[in-house]
């Protein structure tokens, strides 16, 4: 059976930490979710953010594309995949984007350098096959940058691992899919 003194002691402990916690969350409070226990580096996690929306933003122009000028025998249903994955990938463009604002940083939407920025290339593709390999590649591409980023967080940022961590389930289920299609692709010729 706890003691009265115990009991007092441990009311007394909670009461501070509350009054400590209520005086660190009331400082800055024009940094939004941004508290002082944030334990991530700020600018690098923006920049790393920045680079997976510019990623995204490129893959979304890729698959749009690939939609508009895939052809062939088996072109429309790769087509439908092919909108499908960048409708996919604007929502995760837009996902970034407010989590980059939502650290306090700024989305770079301007397309100037958007291919530098990002971690994948726009790659054309002259055929079904070689677009179902870009867009495979670009995934591959994410798959690994996106893995690295949630690395790098560690425990120090949960909330932007945890929205990386779901973005990154959709890109390896976009990689097991066109693979599946390239797979297809290839015994079809």
């Amino acid at each position: 059976m706890k003691s009265k003194n115990t009991s007092i002691e441990t009311k007394a402990k909670t009461s501070t930490k509350a009054k400590h916690l209520r005086e660190l969350a009331s400082s800055h409070l024009e940094q939004g979710a941004v508290t002082p226990g944030y334990a991530a580096d700020r600018t690098e996690v923006l920049r790393q953010l920045n680079a997976a929306l510019a990623t995204e933003l490129v893959c979304v122009l890729r698959y749009r594309r690939h939609y508009f000028m895939a052809r062939g025998i088996h072109a429309r249903a790769i087509a439908t995949e092919f909108l499908v994955h960048s409708n996919e990938e604007l929502g995760h463009a837009d996902r970034l984007a407010a989590r980059i604002v939502q650290l306090g940083g700024e989305p770079h939407f301007d397309p100037d350098g958007l291919a530098q920025r990002s971690h994948a290339q726009y790659m054309p593709g002259s055929n079904l096959v070689d677009m179902i390999r870009e867009d495979l590649i670009a995934e591959r591409i994410a798959v690994d940058s996106y893995r690295a980023t949630v690395n790098y967080l560690g425990t120090d940022d949960p909330t932007t691992s945890d929205l990386l961590k779901s973005i990154l389930a959709v890109e390896e289920q976009h990689a097991d899919e066109l693979a599946d299609l390239l797979a297809g692709t290839a015994k079809s010729r």
